[in-house]
């Protein structure tokens, strides 16, 4: 097996359930403020930090020049925080399949976990905690070996909350951890700007999974070292390095 130091999962339909809650929420908070919001132009935008989408969406319908740009987007983007955050406040949280078991191979093999993700910093606490996955975080969201998982980066934490598609959560995980080779990191997500995330990062091996908010179909459309149907096939493709 060739050497892999860290592994980069994005959360939301990767390795949190998500039956398409996080696309509900924010049409209804594009439907409840005024905004047009084509569900498939949202859907491939999921990996963007959340914030970046509404920018986008209300520059397309009115230009970002306009007078009331900055109030629309920030009126949007708190409806959408506050559905988002009620969801995973109150509705079950759950892993997806292969996870948990990904996990503790990963653990076993002396890998690191990141998580990344576009959410900001609040929601993905909430959904870590609900998880029990914060467990031995310190405060920059930092583990040890102990943990389930070692880092948790956000948009929060790069400046000007710059998501994906660029590199910077996983090169921040990287930092984090002590990690100076990208050919040392796999990367994994279900939509698009996860997978080129890990191109622009120079991992070694950038995954799509296709149980997430994309299908095989859609994720084929891009760049890709590979689509997996569940994380279980992640434990194989890094054994057989």
């Amino acid at each position: 097996m060739a050497k892999v130091e860290l592994v980069v999962c994005d959360m939301a339909g990767t390795t949190v359930k998500d039956e398409n809650e996080v696309q509900r929420c924010f049409m209804e908070a594009a439907d409840a403020t005024g905004l047009q919001a084509d569900p498939a132009k949202v859907q491939f935008m999921m990996g963007w930090s959340k914030k970046r989408v509404f920018e986008t969406l209300w520059r397309e319908q009115i230009g970002a020049d306009h007078p009331v740009y900055p109030t629309r987007v920030d009126a949007s983007f708190e409806h959408f925080k506050t559905l988002l955050e009620e969801h995973y406040r109150t509705q079950p949280v759950e892993p997806t399949e292969g996870c948990l078991e990904l996990f503790d191979w990963l653990k076993s093999q002396g890998i690191k976990i990141a998580l990344t993700t576009g959410f900001y910093r609040a929601v993905t606490d909430i959904i870590l905690q609900r998880l029990g996955w914060d467990r031995g975080l310190d405060s920059n969201y930092v583990g040890s070996s102990d943990s389930l998982i070692q880092v948790s980066v956000t948009p929060s934490e790069i400046y000007n909350s710059e998501g994906r598609p660029a590199p910077f959560m996983i090169q921040k995980a990287m930092y984090r951890l002590g990690v100076t080779n990208p050919k040392a990191v796999i990367n994994i997500g279900d939509t698009p700007s996860d997978m080129e995330s890990g191109f622009n990062a120079h991992c070694l091996l950038s995954f799509g999974i296709t149980n997430g908010t994309h299908k095989r179909e859609q994720l084929e459309l891009y760049p890709h070292d590979g689509l997996l149907s569940s994380l279980h096939e992640l434990k194989e493709r890094i054994a057989n390095l």
